[in-house]
């Protein structure tokens, strides 16, 4: 009686678990006879412990995806599982075998993974880690430079060619040690000391406390811990040997335009490294070419990668081409600053290729100019075919180009570049051609007259859009100036009106502190002069009259034309204490 009840009830069961996953229905016949010679409890056993296990916990066990997910999760989750005990493992060997500091056997053991896998090639994948792989440190040394090195960012590739051929242990380098621990304790990410091993792999063999004492010295500069901790990551060779003098040159000279030394660090990145003799000499260039102080800290202080990216020598192979072409340096400074992209990579490789196609169609020296300073933004984004390959595509030639060029740059730009730009719809939609009636009608309105050499030359001279030169011209007019009197000055200088309209607004004001706003019509070429020299000189000019030291009132180009030694010798000399006030003067300013 019993056997039926069973078998009828595992018969319902086995329809149950057939609906549920598929399988074949069981009929109670099969049962029967299966059970006739089956351990009934067994089986009843074998069934719940089916049925909870894969029906109840896991009802989609049909699903192959699942199952295959299921496996995945697990080796995955056992994976990280043993990489977590080879972490422990690798520690407590460093710490507590090796004698590492804590910081540094755990630094290690968190930052190899690869050397991780490398020691759990060791064991068989089914071997219990912590018996296994604990068992293989402890009767196999293991090359500690390997996770070492690999805890600093280096990759394995850069690894292999580092590791000592006579060392297995961190210990017997007394020295990597000791100078690894100054920079951490300076605070140099350890993620980064590999960048500084690579590149001045001398740091790690100074003395002890040698590399301390040149962090130090850098510090004594006037610069904070966290500017010198950027210098060692972008610059490691600083730290080689003695404070590098041409870096504090840099220093000096950045500071002598008025910029604290610890402002530096705002514009370093730890991606580039610099070569400071090439940055002090981008510098001193720069100071050749012409450029007042004021001039120079304005240009660092908006593009400060004109010396420190590609260490300066992009803005010196530009500057070279702008002045051979006889660009002003003034129009120059206008187009750094007004177009900060040209001194990208991109943008200078853009600039230099349209110059090589210009010089190739024979484009005057002029014509370029006038480009350069209407299309600057688009000659930076508009990657362009050589010369060549436009005239052969198009099937003209050069003189045909030229005038192409000449009539509508934006044409050009559009059939020469070699695809499409993103940003330029607006720019390309300038009119060179308007731009340059817009200019010429300007002239006329100050009194030149059409079609003559003189407004010929004037239209290569002035710089700018016509409303520029407009609201220069009148920002003269508003000071008090009669509007006929501004247009014979801007005749005489035109360059007057290729600065902005606040710096002619500062000159201005600055002659009417010491001179009558007339004495700027007898000696027009006032507006070209530095603000910080005209500063300088109307000072110290004040300072003797206010002592009786000059006794008569001086022109306007007497104080102004004369050299620096002249300046001393006629002026500055006349008093006892001159030369200290003018010291003071040039200092202060500085």
């Amino acid at each position: 009686m019993v056997l039926p009840r069973i078998s009828r009830r595992v018969s319902k069961l086995s329809q149950v678990i057939a609906q549920l996953n598929n399988f074949p229905v069981f009929s109670p016949v099969a049962s029967e006879n299966h059970f006739s010679t089956t351990n009934p409890s067994s089986i009843s056993l074998k069934f719940r412990v089916f049925f909870s296990t894969n029906v109840v916990q896991n009802p989609k066990l049909s699903s192959s995806a699942s199952i295959q997910s299921h496996k995945t999760n697990f080796g995955n989750h056992r994976s990280r599982s043993r990489i977590t005990q080879a972490e422990k493992l690798l520690f407590n060997y460093l710490h507590f075998t090796r004698n590492l500091r804590f910081t540094d056997a755990e630094h290690i053991s968190k930052n190899s993974p690869l050397f991780l896998k490398k020691l759990l090639s060791k064991i068989d994948d089914d071997e219990d880690v912590t018996r296994s792989l604990g068992k293989f440190l402890r009767y196999h040394p293991i090359n500690e430079f390997e996770p070492f090195f690999e805890s600093l960012g280096l990759r394995p590739s850069e690894i292999s060619s580092l590791l000592p051929h006579h060392l297995l242990f961190l210990s017997d380098d007394h020295l990597l040690l000791e100078n690894f621990s100054v920079l951490c304790t300076y605070g140099v990410p350890r993620s980064k000391i590999g960048k500084i091993y690579i590149e001045a792999r001398e740091i790690f063999s100074h003395e002890f406390g040698s590399l301390h004492l040149k962090l130090d010295a850098y510090e004594k500069l006037g610069l904070s811990r966290g500017t010198v901790v950027k210098l060692a990551i972008s610059c490691p060779s600083l730290l080689i040997s003695d404070i590098d003098k041409d870096f504090v040159n840099v220093l000096e000279k950045l500071n002598r335009l008025g910029m604290e030394h610890d402002q530096i660090e705002e514009y370093l990145s730890s991606k580039i490294s610099y070569n400071w003799k090439n940055v002090l000499a981008t510098i001193d260039f720069l100071g050749k070419v012409g450029y007042s102080d004021e001039q120079l800290y304005n240009l660092f202080k908006k593009i400060p990668q004109l010396v420190l990216e590609d260490s300066g020598k992009r803005v010196y192979v530009l500057l070279s081409r702008f002045l051979k072409l006889g660009l002003d340096r003034n129009v120059v400074y206008s187009l750094i600053i007004n177009n900060p992209d040209l001194l990208s990579a991109k943008g200078a490789k853009n600039i230099l290729r349209a110059l090589e196609i210009f010089e190739y169609i024979g484009m005057e020296t002029e014509e370029i100019a006038d480009i350069l300073s209407s299309h600057m933004e688009v000659l930076c984004l508009c990657s362009l075919k050589g010369g060549k390959t436009v005239c052969s595509e198009l099937k003209i030639k050069k003189d045909s180009l030229r005038e192409i060029i000449k009539q509508n740059p934006s044409k050009f730009f559009s059939i020469a570049s070699k695809k499409q730009l993103k940003r330029s719809e607006h720019i390309l939609s300038q009119d060179f051609h308007r731009i340059r009636m817009e200019r010429t009608a300007f002239l006329l309105r100050l009194g030149y007259v059409e079609n003559s050499e003189e407004i010929m030359r004037a239209l290569k001279q002035f710089r700018g859009r016509a409303d520029q030169l407009q609201e220069r011209f009148d920002c003269l007019v508003e000071a008090g100036l009669d509007s006929n009197a501004v247009s014979s000055l801007i005749k005489q200088v035109p360059m007057g009106l290729n600065q902005t309209k606040d710096v002619i607004q500062k000159k201005i004001d600055c002659l009417k502190s010491c001179f009558p706003l007339t004495s700027l019509i007898a000696f027009p070429a006032y507006l070209c002069y530095d603000i910080k020299r005209i500063n300088h000189r109307f000072a110290m000019y004040v300072w003797l009259r206010d002592r009786g030291a000059i006794k008569r009132d001086m022109s306007l180009g007497t104080i102004l034309a004369s050299s620096d030694a002249r300046f001393v010798k006629f002026f500055v000399d006349l008093h006892p204490d001159g030369p200290v006030m003018w010291k003071k003067l040039r200092s202060a300013s500085s």
